[in-house]
C-alpha cells in the first residue's frame, strides 16, 4: 500500500511539474510592478529593468511621496527564481535600484546598454555584456535602440535610455520601449520591425522645475503610437507606482475610449497581471 500511494504522489508531482514547465514554456509578459517585467520567452525567464525596493524606500522625485508608492505583490525570490537573463534599459532608480543590486547573483546574465558600462563592471557582475546594436543570446535575437528620454534641456538632464526588440523562432516579436517619448525614431522602428507587441512606459512622468515636459509617453502620446502601431498590440506600464507619474490607469484607460481604442488594442496590466503572448 504505501508502494502504491507513493507511485501516485510521484506521479502526481511529475504531472505538476509538467505542468508549470509547460506553462512557463509559453511566451508571457507579466508586470511585476512599474516598469519591472517577467517574461517567459522561447523557453527562458527574462527580468527587465528591476525594481524591487520595499515601498518608501526610495527618496521622493516629486515632493509627494517616497517611491516606490505602492508594495510589491510578489517577493523577490518569486521575481529572480530561475532568472536567465536581465535586460536593463537604463540605471535610473525606478529601473535599476540598490534593491535589485543587493538581491541579483553577481554571475546573472545582464545585457546593458553602453552608457552603462561602467555601471554594471563597478559592481561586480561577471556576465553584463555591454550592447551597441545586436546580438544573438542562446535561442532570441535581441536588438537595442536609442529613446529619448525628454525634450531639449530635459533630454540632456535624464542622460541616455534604451529599448529592447526580442524576437525568435516562433514568437512574437516584442518592442520593449523603455523609457522614451513618442519621436519619429519609434515610429521607424515600429514600421521596420512590425512587432507583435509593444510594451510602452506610459506613467507621463515629470521632473521638477520642467512639468510641461514629459519623460515618458503620457496618455496623448500613448495615442500618437496606437495610432502607428500597426497590427501591434499595445502593452502599457509604468504607472501608479512613482510620485512623478502623472498618468495613470484611469486616465490613460478614459483617453483611449475617447479615441475609440478598445481593451483588445490597449492593454493596461496591473500589477502581477499576466498576459499570454500566444492564444
Amino acid at each position: 500500500m504505501k508502494k502504491i500511494i507513493l507511485s501516485v504522489v510521484l506521479s502526481i508531482t511529475s504531472i505538476i511539474a509538467f505542468s508549470q514547465n509547460n506553462a512557463s514554456s509559453k511566451p508571457s509578459i507579466q508586470l511585476v510592478r512599474n516598469a519591472t517585467l517577467i517574461i517567459h520567452y522561447a523557453g527562458h525567464k527574462i527580468l527587465v529593468d528591476p525594481m524591487l525596493s520595499a515601498k518608501g524606500e526610495i527618496e521622493s522625485w516629486a515632493g509627494i511621496a517616497r517611491n516606490p508608492t505602492v508594495d510589491l505583490k510578489l517577493t523577490t525570490q518569486q521575481i529572480t527564481d530561475s532568472v536567465d537573463l536581465v535586460l536593463v534599459s537604463h540605471t535610473h532608480a525606478d529601473h535599476f535600484d540598490d534593491a535589485a543590486d543587493r538581491i541579483l547573483e553577481k554571475s546573472v546574465k545582464i545585457i546593458n546598454q553602453p552608457a552603462d558600462s561602467i555601471f554594471f563592471a563597478s559592481k561586480g557582475y561577471l556576465n553584463a555584456q555591454t550592447l551597441e546594436h545586436n546580438t544573438k543570446w542562446a535561442n532570441i535575437n535581441i536588438e537595442r535602440v536609442n529613446g529619448a528620454h525628454g525634450s531639449g534641456k530635459v533630454l540632456e538632464m535624464m542622460g541616455k535610455t534604451s529599448g529592447f526588440i526580442l524576437s525568435a523562432a516562433g514568437q512574437p516579436t516584442i518592442y520593449i520601449m523603455g523609457d522614451a517619448i513618442w519621436t519619429d525614431q519609434i515610429k521607424e522602428n515600429i514600421n521596420r520591425i512590425n512587432p507583435g507587441f509593444i510594451v510602452v512606459n506610459s506613467g507621463g512622468a515629470q521632473i521638477k522645475g520642467f512639468e510641461n515636459v514629459p519623460i515618458i509617453m503620457d496618455e496623448k502620446q500613448t495615442m500618437n503610437l496606437i495610432a502607428s502601431s500597426g497590427r501591434a498590440k499595445v502593452i502599457a506600464v509604468h504607472m501608479d507606482a512613482l510620485d512623478h507619474c502623472r498618468t495613470t490607469r484611469v486616465t490613460l484607460r478614459k483617453e483611449a475610449e475617447k479615441n475609440g481604442i478598445g481593451k483588445d488594442k490597449l492593454i493596461i496590466l496591473k500589477d502581477t497581471e499576466v498576459i499570454n503572448l500566444l492564444k
